[in-house]
């Protein structure tokens, strides 16, 4: 019996045939359309055929949001290969980490800029790996060689290939993607994602927010992608999905809200995921700077949040400004990324990531893995067309996060009596205080209450007495002003005893992390932070 061919980059190959002459990427001045899109990636194909490479190898890309992303991505798919998306932001010792963990036999990076010269670092990383023999960059300038020692570019590559080359048939088992998770309980791990598992999921991300969307066959649907393409939020939620819907991508190589902002109303957009951060960023600008906001939200249709829980305040307050509807979703680099969404023609439930999608069973057990009825909290497992095969090399690993046929999250989430999933916090992040648990978002939600508070992040401190304490860290409202110790009084009349924050620090700014998340492990205490924090009981 043959096996089922699918190939991810299929999604490029069928609208290329559809609408060749449509745009399919915008990143500042260059406009490029499906057709032109299908041929640099056939280009890229051909190119490392030549140098070697073959069906199944994995080729490491590291790539902002520019336009070499999508042609590179799609190229190393067509070719057979599996792709395995880099943070930009990674050292040369992180980069050899990747490299060597994932087997990568090349490296397509992007030049970079002097204060982030990702080809030279990433020279640095390839004379520590002898198995990935090739280093790729892409040139700010694609007419101009590489820069750097040793490499060639990827015009180099791609020059005299042929712009039209037959995408491998993969088999939908195969692996497309290995993702590389955060790595914040030990060394990051890859997960291996099928072109089955990242197909389906963006198309049915597509199917869910579609009806929200410009109808009709004319119709030309615009999604700004702020999130970075190396994160699995943004390549199956808006590269993937877009490109299947024949939409066209609106690339913003780096997070900034004035500028978001302005491509919001210049380009027109109607379609915008973000994360709660970025959300609380376009709120602050708009205000502080008195933008008009009037024509974004005029073509505005709808809005996904996820990657970390958005906090009803900023949520509420983002629809009522901008006069749009914010769909929040749930999932994980394990789960390619969606498991959960809140469907367009259900009735909305705010603090909720709606119910699973479809083709996706989500639980929620106890710590013996047995389910719990509605309404208790426990651990969410998931099940379903979107979990990994697993983790590259690591089999112990893949055994203990997939026992029972189920993909162990480490999310604390309660089910509701309709099936609708609230997530209430991460198991690594819950605060163990006295015996007791005590759960950062619930505190991070009252705290956003107060009239002068913008931002809070809480976390769990040592405590010789208590095991742990609980610490919270806030950014005011512009022109607002509160003490830290009347702040503590305040959450102490709205939180439980065990629960309030016992040392608050007021900052102008919270860490951010390279994908919009409060960043925090950027938040322990240190001894000059002391002489800032109060402690009153």
């Amino acid at each position: 019996m043959t096996a089922t061919t699918l190939n991810l980059a299929h999604l490029l190959d069928h609208q290329a045939r559809l609408t060749p002459a449509r745009e399919a990427v915008v990143s500042g001045a260059m406009r490029l359309t499906y057709g032109q899109l299908h041929a640099m990636a056939n280009q890229v194909a051909a190119g490392l055929r030549g140098l070697g490479l073959q069906p199944g190898d994995h080729v490491a890309l590291s790539c902002p949001n520019v336009p070499y992303f999508p042609i590179a991505y799609y190229g190393i798919l067509k070719m057979g290969g599996v792709v395995v998306p880099l943070n930009v932001l990674l050292k040369p010792r992180e980069i050899a980490f990747h490299l060597n963990d994932s087997d990568a036999k090349a490296l397509l990076v992007f030049e970079g800029t002097p204060e982030l010269p990702m080809a030279q670092m990433a020279r640095e990383a390839c004379d520590d790996v002898s198995a990935c023999a090739h280093l790729i960059v892409m040139t700010t300038n694609p007419a101009l060689p590489s820069p750097v020692d040793r490499t060639i570019s990827l015009g180099q590559l791609m020059q005299a290939q042929p712009p039209a080359s037959e995408t491998h048939p993969s088999s939908q088992d195969d692996t497309a993607v290995i993702l590389y998770t955060s790595g914040t309980t030990g060394q990051p791990k890859g997960a291996e994602l099928s072109h089955f598992n990242m197909a389906l999921n963006a198309i049915a991300s597509r199917d869910m927010y579609a009806p929200m969307l410009n109808a009709g066959v004319d119709a030309i649907n615009k999604y700004l992608i702020t999130l970075p393409l190396f994160h699995s939020t943004g390549q199956t939620t808006q590269l993937n999905a877009g490109i299947s819907s024949g939409g066209t991508l609106v690339l913003l190589p780096r997070f900034d809200a004035a500028a978001a902002l302005q491509v919001m109303r210049e380009e027109r957009i109607n379609f915008w995921v973000g994360v709660p951060t970025m959300y609380w960023a376009l709120l602050q600008h708009a205000r502080e700077s008195g933008a008009d906001v009037s024509a974004i939200a005029g073509a505005l249709k709808i809005c996904v949040s996820g990657g970390a829980p958005m906090p009803l305040a900023v949520l509420e307050d983002f629809e009522k400004t901008f006069g749009v509807r914010v769909l929040e979703g749930y999932g994980l680099s394990e789960t390619s990324p969606v498991a959960c969404f809140n469907q367009v023609h259900l009735p909305p439930k705010l603090g909720t990531v709606g119910p699973p999608i479809f083709g996706c069973e989500v639980r929620v057990v106890d710590g013996q893995d047995q389910p719990l009825p509605s309404g208790e909290r426990g651990e969410i497992v998931i099940r379903g067309h979107n979990v990994m095969k697993g983790y590259y090399k690591r089999p112990a690993e893949t055994a203990e996060a997939l026992r029972g046929g189920w993909f162990h999250t480490g999310d604390v989430g309660v089910i509701d009596a309709d099936g609708y999933v609230s997530i209430v916090d991460r198991t690594k992040d819950l605060i163990l205080r006295g015996g007791m648990n005590v759960y950062p978002r619930e505190i991070e939600e009252v705290l956003m209450t107060h009239p002068a508070v913008s931002l809070a992040a809480v976390i769990g401190v040592p405590d010789d007495r208590l095991g742990e304490e609980v610490k919270a860290f806030v950014v005011l409202k512009p022109g607002s002003a509160v003490a830290p110790e009347d702040l503590i009084v305040w959450s102490k009349g709205h939180l439980a005893a065990y629960k309030y924050p016992r040392t608050i620090e007021v900052r102008e700014s919270l860490p951010i992390g390279p994908t919009g998340k409060v960043f925090k492990r950027g938040l322990r205490p240190t001894q000059a932070d002391a002489s800032r924090t109060t402690k009153p009981e």
